[in-house]
């Protein structure tokens, strides 16, 4: 994709899972949460509204197809999605799976607590889980 940079924050937050046709896959390195984040591969996106309309219903099919899997794969009790970009310019819509029981249910996850990154063991069991998505 002509351009494209991951922004430094997401870079340091997350791991970089793969590529779907239009967005690479992230996966925010806090182990109390499944949460994954889709970047649209699109040098300057800031706002789902300003990506051609191709883009904005690839964005849309990818993250259908990503919500389904994490809700299947992780047995959710609900399913967040957000697009803030208030701290991170560059457009992302994260996917957060939610249970009853997490530590910041029902409130939202972001300043909730502190991040808690995956011990070497558990990130890579989690990714185990994750690789389907990309077959």
């Amino acid at each position: 994709m002509n351009g494209f940079e991951l922004h430094p924050q997401l870079a340091a937050d997350c791991i970089t899972l793969g590529n779907l046709d239009l967005c690479r896959v992230l996966l925010m390195d806090d182990a109390r949460f499944p949460w994954l984040i889709l970047v649209p591969r699109r040098a300057g996106a800031t706002e789902i509204h300003r990506l051609p309309e191709d883009d904005q219903r690839r964005l849309w099919q990818e993250s259908a197809r990503l919500s389904a899997f994490l809700m299947e794969t992780f047995e959710g009790d609900r399913l967040n999605l957000g697009a803030l970009g208030n701290l991170v310019p560059q457009l992302h819509l994260h996917h957060v799976v939610r249970r009853r029981n997490d530590p910041c249910w029902p409130g939202p996850v972001w300043g909730c607590g502190e991040r808690q990154p995956y011990a070497p063991d558990d990130l890579e069991a989690v990714c185990a889980r994750l690789m389907p998505l990309f077959a």
